[in-house]
């Protein structure tokens, strides 16, 4: 006889398990056992039964919690010993004994399988490793591949830590598409996380979907100009009246306009600052029921055309949301990264196509998060995955970086995995003339382009020399000449002007090797010979040069002292 159902009847009733019971009758022919069901304390605790077969046999679904032995054996009797660890929750199973093609089950229970029914703050003060029974309503969605969320009964807000469906597996789509607002109950076991209380892999019981939902919002995605004005949120309300508030955090801009019936009309004024975030929570009269959805007012700061400084990506990483900014700063330290070959890699790793580094106001790292920006896991120009052969970002350059902006422990940054990427270095989208940094300077043709972008920031610059207007003198300690990319010239006849942009560029007025300068008996600057140049660049009627003595000669036919 097999007692596949013997764990109701051990529920029902409790006195059944102060000892092994013998069951004679409930065995095969094959394989006899003196119990068909184990009972072990809620302690370390062990239990032998006696165990007769006819043939080889092996025991088979086991869990992590149990030991069994042996597992396996030959014909004849012996005894099987069932071990556990103390726990905190009463928990069962039920095995199988494989032998001459039948299977003899043995049901296993530690304790009472019950699970303590508590209030969200009552978990979050509870017993790690404890299982909690827990119902509250939805006030976030962190993640829907796990089914990671938030829920609150009033008492606290609570964390579930993955949810997972009666066989184990993580089925967001089976929970009748729980959405905030939602009442779900839960049950799983309670983890301690970094100080965070968190039920891991809980087990879903039911969703009680909200009387109060968003039917429509005007603007459709939610989204008020820069220059303020209002937004409309309407409702469907199926629960008692409805409560409404503002955050106290975007009270200075963000105000209720009207309230008619379900229908709220808020009013933003105009942002002078970066964009801004807010959450907006709806609830029943009673806050038994609730909706929310987050508003984004455009800011002045965070466009192409002004991206937001480091220390405004700072202050409004927090609230932002996944609402994409540009960011400006120059390079001021790179992270090391693993390969898969195990080793450390500054910068972009070409085994996952993106790489992390600071950036500064002036590039300068201070080991202060008021002052340093982490751009994490960028991919590289225009959203591409890094590769080798790709120019390697290095300190100094000057960046602007496109994607949405987070905070974690205390850190502002990019969000990671290439939700982010680099827009442009040093005033270009592509790397094919350079990006000027020391070992990937521009060529002309580059540095043209950064200028004409309006770069006006330090640059390496590479080319061969077309035309000198003015040699090295040690009276000035400075020259001005022509470069281009193969040394050909369109220089006009007093060299002072050029009949080609597009060609050459103007060295003007720059010092010699090591930003000092020229000095009689030093080497002098000609035709043919290759140049670095290292930086300011600009754009003067329209052609392409240094800032005047706010460039040197970084190399000079090689030599760079």
């Amino acid at each position: 006889m097999k007692l596949r159902n013997i764990l109701a009847a051990l529920v029902a009733g409790v006195s059944l398990f102060a000892s092994c019971v013998e069951e004679a009758d409930h065995y095969l022919d094959v394989v006899k056992v003196s119990s068909s069901y184990v009972a072990l304390d809620m302690g370390e605790s062990s239990q032998t039964i006696d165990m007769t077969t006819t043939d080889s046999w092996t025991i088979t679904d086991v869990p992590d919690w149990l030991t069994v032995s042996p597992l396996s054996g030959s014909a004849g009797s012996q005894k099987v010993t069932f071990s556990a660890k103390k726990t905190l929750d009463g928990r069962n199973c039920e095995i199988k004994v494989n032998c001459g093609g039948k299977v003899q089950f043995i049901n296993v229970m530690q304790g009472l399988a019950t699970i303590s029914k508590a209030t969200c703050a009552e978990v979050n003060s509870g017993i790690e490793g404890k299982s909690y029974l827990v119902t509250g309503v939805v006030t976030r969605i962190a993640n829907t591949s796990y089914g990671n969320f938030y829920i609150n009964d009033g008492t606290d807000e609570l964390y579930i830590y993955g949810t997972v469906d009666s066989k184990g597996n993580y089925n967001w789509g089976a929970f009748d598409d729980i959405q905030v607002g939602d009442e779900v109950t839960v049950q799983g076991p309670l983890a301690i996380y970094n100080g965070t209380y968190e039920l891991k892999d809980a087990l879903w019981i039911k969703t009680t979907k909200s009387l109060l939902k968003i039917d429509s919002i005007d603007p459709e995605d939610a989204t008020i100009p820069t220059k303020g004005g209002d937004l409309t949120v309407t409702l469907s309300n199926k629960g008692n009246g409805l409560s409404v508030e503002v955050p106290e955090s975007a009270a200075s801009w963000l105000s209720i306009k009207s309230v008619d019936g379900d229908v709220v009309t808020f009013h933003a004024t105009e942002n002078v600052a970066g964009p801004r975030v807010v959450t907006i929570v709806f609830k029943t009269a009673d806050k038994k029921y609730s909706a929310e959805t987050t508003l984004t007012q455009l800011g002045a700061a965070g466009s192409l055309e002004l991206p937001m400084t480091v220390e405004q990506a700072i202050a409004a990483a927090p609230s932002l949301g996944n609402t994409p900014v540009y960011v400006k700063g120059i390079v001021s330290k790179l992270v090391s990264s693993k390969d898969k070959s195990n080793n450390y890699v500054d910068g972009f790793n070409s085994d996952y196509g993106n790489g992390s580094f600071w950036i500064s106001a002036d590039g300068v790292y201070n080991n202060d998060k008021t002052l340093d920006f982490e751009a994490y896991q960028v991919n590289w120009i225009g959203g591409a995955k890094w590769t080798d052969g790709c120019p390697q970002i290095e300190v100094g350059a000057e960046v602007i970086i496109y994607g949405p902006l987070t905070t974690y422990n205390g850190t502002s940054e990019t969000q990671g995995k290439g939700a982010a990427y680099i827009y442009s270095i040093n005033g270009v989208t592509s790397s094919e003339n350079g990006v000027g940094t020391p070992n990937a300077p521009f060529n002309v043709a580059g540095a043209i382009a950064s200028a004409k972008a309006g770069f006006s920031g330090q640059a390496y610059v590479k080319g061969i020399v077309s035309d000198v207007l003015y040699t090295f003198s040690a009276d000035y300690g400075t020259g001005t000449f022509w470069i281009s990319d193969d040394g050909t010239s369109s220089v006009t006849e007093n060299k002072k002007s050029t009949t080609d942009p597009s060609h050459d560029f103007e060295v003007y007025s720059c010092y010699y090797l090591g930003n000092k300068p020229w000095a009689a008996g030093n080497d002098q600057i000609a035709a043919g010979d290759e140049v670095v140049i290292f930086g300011n660049l600009t754009l003067y009627n329209g052609i392409a040069e240094t800032a005047s003595k706010k460039a040197y000669i970084y190399s000079h036919n090689g030599k760079t002292e």
